[in-house]
């Protein structure tokens, strides 16, 4: 009788514990809406934060295996200088097509870079070619209205998804150009690939804001050259979301 009772005490004692350790719907509920939230704030910046460690890990990629390839080249060939041209161009048929193995830019580059890794290239009618790489980066040689060996503009992604083009978002510009003395030039002569610092003028400011080409508020073709005198990091005050 007494262990009966005893024992029912227990069961009615556990079972109040029981309501006690437990969670009320509307407490789910609040929990819930809270975490929620701290989700809907935080996780954007994650992924940006993820997309700007993947552009920024692609352009010093893509940076050090260009001047490799450069390097190889040399080792061949000579003095950089003296195999750089600044080719560009293609030949069409009657109808508008490409003639095939006509353009110049392929050319030089199958002869000068073959060790880069190139999974598919296109080549525009207006002579501008596109590289695809392993990692899914692009680039293409020459700019959209002056197709030539100068002008590298690189694509952390697909360049077809980088519409519209914005230079220094899901565009960046890089220079070869080793043989020009003139000042314009000088941050790019005798060098191998750099990230575009033409008509510079050497003040950090300056890749910035009140040029023409900055990165802030021109065209943003000094964008690639900031990043990298920011030990390839996108800066805290960066004006764009990369992608």
């Amino acid at each position: 009788m007494f262990e009966k009772k005893f024992t029912s005490v227990r069961l009615k004692n556990a079972g109040n514990n029981a309501q006690k350790k437990g969670f009320t719907l509307a407490e789910v509920l609040i929990t819930l809406g809270i975490i929620g939230v701290v989700a809907a704030l935080t996780l954007p910046t994650l992924i940006q934060s993820y997309k700007n460690h993947v552009v920024e890990t692609r352009l010093k990629k893509f940076y050090t295996v260009y001047n490799q390839a450069i390097m190889r080249s040399e080792s061949v060939y000579g003095d950089k200088k003296d195999w750089f041209i600044d080719a560009g161009g293609v030949d069409l048929d009657d109808e508008g097509n490409i003639i095939e193995e006509s353009s110049k830019i392929d050319q030089w580059f199958k002869k000068y870079l073959p060790d880069l890794i190139i999974i598919k290239k296109e080549i525009m009618t207006n002579g501008r070619v596109y590289y695809y790489l392993s990692d899914g980066s692009a680039f293409s040689l020459g700019s959209p209205y002056q197709p030539n060996m100068r002008d590298i503009v690189f694509f952390p992604n697909n360049p077809k998804k980088c519409e519209p083009r914005v230079l220094g978002k899901c565009a960046f510009g890089f220079e070869y150009y080793p043989i020009s003395k003139s000042q314009s030039w000088k941050y790019h002569y005798n060098k191998g690939l750099e990230p575009g610092k033409f008509n510079w003028d050497g003040n950090i400011e300056t890749l910035k804001h009140t040029h023409e080409l900055s990165c802030y508020d021109g065209t943003g073709w000094y964008c690639t050259a900031l990043i990298q005198m920011n030990g390839w990091k996108i800066p805290k005050d960066y004006p764009f979301k990369v992608k």
